[in-house]
């Protein structure tokens, strides 16, 4: 399965948590992270009053189910240290599944493809710089089109640096 992750981070060491993320994810012996998109700053979308965001996405190789994946994400977002507080509020570090192949999922707790994905630039930028042509199962454009069709006025502006040079290069 193809699976494009949301990573975002305002608290600490923000590029840190990120890089964190994506090792831990590669580390799962059923996950490879194919590619990493650049590193995005971001302005937070709800609640204003906090640091901004940086944001990147993966594109990753998995063989767990959408379940067992989640699992995984939550598992990482614990041990970086994410403690939850409110809706939209601060955070060391967000993994949002966006798109798990072709998935289409929509329970209480988990909602794939991401429910707000096609509200959110700082979520379309990063996957369109990995994947333009990948068609959302559920509207049956692609990336790139809900990108230019997304009327979100936040800020996203891609950072000169990269997530890191060994992940880069994928």
């Amino acid at each position: 399965m193809i699976v494009y992750v949301s990573l975002g981070s305002n608290l600490g060491d923000r590029k840190a948590f990120l890089r964190q993320a994506v090792e831990a994810l590669d580390a799962s012996p059923m996950v490879e992270v194919r590619k990493v998109s650049s590193v995005y700053e971001t302005e937070p979308v709800g609640f204003k009053d906090q640091p901004d965001f940086l944001n990147a996405a993966v594109e990753i190789e998995c063989a767990m189910s959408v379940r067992e994946f989640w699992n995984l994400t939550k598992e990482i977002e614990r041990s970086i240290g994410r403690s939850r507080t409110e809706r939209w509020g601060p955070r060391e570090i967000d993994l949002d599944i966006i798109y798990f192949d072709n998935t289409m999922l929509d329970s209480p707790d988990l909602t794939v493809p991401h429910r707000e994905r096609t509200k959110r630039r700082f979520v379309l930028e990063p996957i369109a710089e990995l994947a333009a042509a990948f068609p959302d199962p559920v509207l049956g454009r692609t990336v790139q089109e809900l990108l230019e069709a997304c009327d979100d006025p936040s800020r996203v502006v891609r950072s000169a640096s990269a997530l890191s040079p060994s992940l880069e290069a994928r």
